[in-house]
């Protein structure tokens, strides 16, 4: 199993040198976008749109919007050093809850912790106390640069770290709309709703759970595979020698005739007869 992180998780005088493992996946069936003309896989750029020009990576800042379009602009050596100050900080356990003492609301995503060299005796420890006293603790990390709020419990008798929102991250309840008060129900309707769920009722067991769509997903395209209704991206053509001096050659050509003057009329000549009526009239 792939480690993402190394560190050290830290109880009072113990320090448990562990290993951080992403525990869960997602299993979502990518698609990609083609243009229906020639099966293309279509190409995203980033464009400014004052300069109206594709845009380098080594051109792109980092910014902070406080106010509709004003920025603080961050470099990357004020955003290293923040880095720096907190990856010298341990993964310190500040607090022992109980796990029913944290709505799921707060739950983010979950790691698996493995001990790291001559780290397994303290993980052993702090495993079995956790175990005895039924309790999981509260502690900050810095996971991908970001510090997380994270609790550390017991699954399947392996350490779990789950990350968790800080409480300025969960939105007031009190504003979701249109959630009724407190309401009338006949108690004949109530005991029918209740009799449903006592017969519903079972033990959890995540592996009769499964993803209906992502499973016909994946035979429908196994099944277009089969019946060989695929398509292959078009290349780029490229640039043909040839073609381009034969280009080269006609818009040379275009341009001198544009640039070539134009030739002077010459002057219409006076004939005879026309001299000889002149002189008549006269």
């Amino acid at each position: 199993m792939h480690t993402m992180w190394k560190g050290t998780i830290s109880f009072g005088l113990v320090n448990i040198p562990v290993k951080l493992h992403a525990a869960t996946e997602n299993k979502d069936v990518s698609l990609r976008q083609l243009h229906k003309e020639c099966q293309s896989p279509i190409k995203y750029e980033k464009v400014c749109p004052v300069c109206d020009r594709e845009i380098e990576k080594d051109e792109i800042v980092k910014a902070y919007e406080y106010a509709k379009n004003k920025f603080v602009v961050l470099d990357d050596e004020d955003l290293e050093a923040l880095k720096k100050e907190q990856e010298d900080r341990s993964v310190e356990i500040m607090d022992f809850v109980k796990l029913e003492e944290i709505d799921p609301i707060y739950f983010e995503k979950s790691y698996y912790l493995s001990p790291n060299e001559g780290g397994g005796k303290a993980y052993g420890l702090l495993r079995a106390a956790l175990k005895d006293t039924g309790k999981i603790g509260v502690a900050k990390m810095i996971i991908r640069s970001k510090e997380q709020l994270a609790i550390i419990r017991i699954y399947n008798n392996t350490l779990v770290v789950e990350t968790i929102h800080y409480p300025d991250e969960v939105r007031n309840v009190q504003d979701v709309p249109n959630v009724p008060e407190e309401t009338e129900i006949a108690n004949k309707e109530l005991d029918t709703a209740k009799m449903l769920i006592e017969q519903l009722t079972t033990e959890f067991e995540p592996e009769k759970y499964k993803d209906e769509y992502r499973t016909a997903l994946l035979d429908l395209i196994e099944e277009k595979k089969e019946k060989d209704q695929t398509t292959t991206a078009k290349e780029k053509p490229k640039p043909d020698n040839v073609t381009d001096l034969m280009g080269a050659l006609q818009a040379s050509l275009d341009r001198a005739k544009k640039d070539k003057p134009k030739p002077s009329q010459p002057k219409k000549k006076t004939t005879k007869t026309t001299a000889k009526k002149k002189k008549a009239a006269q």
